[in-house]
Formats: C-alpha cells, structure tokens, sequence
C-alpha cells in the first residue's frame, strides 16, 4: 500500500512524498526524478519493488521542489545545491534509520552525486547502494544533442538564453496549452528508438506540470556541475550505471565517465534507448535497481552476522 505525505524543508518548500513497502524492511530505496519530470516516472520500478514480497524495500519517491505536486521554488534556490540538502532531509525526516539505495534518473542522478558532495558523512554512513540512470557528472561538457558540434553550440547557446527568459517567469504554466505541438520535438529529444504512448504522455504531463521558473531556473546549475572527484571518493558498494546508446542529452560518455570514477560500478549501455530509461526501458532499470537492493541486503545481512559474532567472541573472553 502507498501512503502519501508533504514534508517542509528547512527553507520553507513543501515536498511531496509517496512511501510503499514494509516499515521494518531491511533496506529503504530512495528514488529522484529527472528535470521537469515528477516522481511518477519510477512507477515501473516501485512496482518490481513493491512485487519482492517478502524481502521487498521500503521505497520513499518524491517531487523536488519545483516540480509535481512539491511547492515551487523561489529562483535563487533552483541549484543542485539545494536538491542536494533536500535530499538529505528527506532522508533524515522519512528514512532516519537503516541502510539507503539511492536511484536517480537524469537531474536525480545529479541529485544525488550534490547530496555526496555536500553530506559525505551521512552519505558515507547511510548509503548502501547506488543506481544512477541517464545522468552526468560533468554537466554538459557531453551534451550534443545528437548533432554536430558546430550545431550543438548554437543550440546550446540559444537553449541557455531562453532558459534565463522563463527562469524569471514566475511560477506559471502556460507552456501547458502548447506541448501537443512539441511532442515530436520531445520524442526526439528524449526518447530511443521505440516510445511507448504511455510513457511519451506522462512525459508530456510531467513537463506540463512544471512551472516555468522550474524549466528555466535549474539549467545553469545542471549545467555548470562536476562531480566526478565526489564519486571517486565513494565506492565499496553496489553500484550500477545505465545509459542508452540513444541517449541525446547524457549520452554514452556521461556514462562511462561516471563508471571510470565510481569504482567497482558497472555500466550498462541500452541498444536503441535514449534518456527516458525508467519508462522506456522499464523492465532493465527495474532489473538492476532490484539486483542492487538484494545485494545490499545481504551486505546488511552480513554485517549484522559478524556483528554478533564479535559480541558474542567479546563476551566469551
């Protein structure tokens, strides 16, 4: 069963939460959304999660500030930055004890690398596994958007102009009235090779949702960060990176260069897929959030195991 909750963080921003599974599950999965997208876009993998039975998570997906059912941003805190600390509180407030799987897709991916950054020991003492999917580490240092270099600048170029425009916009939606005519805009954009109907309108109505200031605010900062140094900090744990070799805004060597400095995760490239995994591909992201949870699991289960045999070692002498 789904229960759904608002939690208000230290600046005031209402965050909307979902939370299925077991209260006394070993293990919590946190899930963080894309850009201009909303929680919604994991509803495949809580499905495969909540389907575990009796060894499923317990699995906490949110709207970040700005986006879904969440309360808007004010401009000055549209950064990585910010979702990094929001993170963490929702981290604190819904998951306040017990082992963390992190997923990110996109801007959640990001997400998570901020929350590293800015958090390390409570990264370092609470996360047990990671899936990053469709995301950088290098902001758009990759980007080409699947056309020539001499291209992507100017689009690149007049994408930030325009991003400046609507960042200042306010928190409106009229773009709303106008995505029909963008759709095949956005399936180029977004999607591979084979786009499901389903997913392309949820697509459509995830970015019909957010507003204005959402859309243009946060692509300075998605843009300007780099984080790789952070995740060659990390590893020791499961870790699994996913990109599709479609992928138009984070492609391929997003990923690889994610995986290059992650040590011990393991990158898996999606013949025909672009960025949207998590509905495009959803029984292979499912697939390897599952994997990362039973191993993480077992590394509780392990851990715990010695654990007491050290107390009852220490006890005995």
């Amino acid at each position: 069963m789904q229960t759904r909750t608002e939690i208000t963080t230290a600046d005031g921003v209402r965050l909307h939460v979902s939370i299925s599974g077991p209260q006394d599950a070993q293990v919590t999965v946190v899930l963080a959304h894309g850009w201009c997208l909303d929680r919604r876009t994991w509803q495949h993998q809580i499905t495969a999660l909540t389907g575990m039975g009796r060894k499923a998570p317990r699995v906490i997906a949110y709207d970040t500030r700005g986006h879904g059912r969440s309360g808007p941003t004010r401009l000055r805190e549209a950064t990585l930055a910010r979702l990094g600390d929001d993170m963490a509180e929702v981290i604190r407030r819904c998951a306040p004890t017990g082992p963390v799987v992190l997923a990110g897709h996109s801007m959640g991916g990001m997400t998570i690398m901020e929350y590293a950054h800015r958090h390390p020991g409570e990264f370092a003492a609470r996360v047990s596994g990671l899936l990053l999917v469709s995301t950088t580490a290098e902001g758009h240092t990759h980007t080409r958007y699947g056309l020539p270099d001499s291209l992507a600048g100017v689009l690149r170029a007049g994408e930030m102009l325009g991003a400046g425009l609507l960042a200042r916009s306010g928190a409106w939606r009229p773009h709303r009235a106008v995505l029909p005519a963008l759709r095949p805009a956005l399936r180029w954009l977004l999607f591979g090779d084979d786009c499901a109907e389903e997913a392309m309108m949820l697509t459509i109505h995830s970015v019909g949702r957010a507003p204005l200031r959402s859309i243009g605010g946060f692509r300075e900062s998605i843009g300007a960060q780099l984080r790789l140094d952070t995740l060659a900090e990390l590893g020791g744990m499961p870790a699994t990176v996913l990109v599709g070799d479609r992928d138009r805004l984070t492609p391929p060597a997003c990923a690889e260069s994610i995986a290059g400095a992650l040590a011990g995760a393991e990158l898996t490239v999606l013949p025909g897929a672009g960025h949207m995994l998590p509905l495009e591909r959803p029984a292979e992201v499912s697939e390897a959030l599952v994997a990362i949870v039973r191993r993480a699991a077992r590394n509780v289960r392990r851990t715990r195991r010695t654990m007491t045999r050290a107390r009852h070692c220490s006890r005995a002498a």
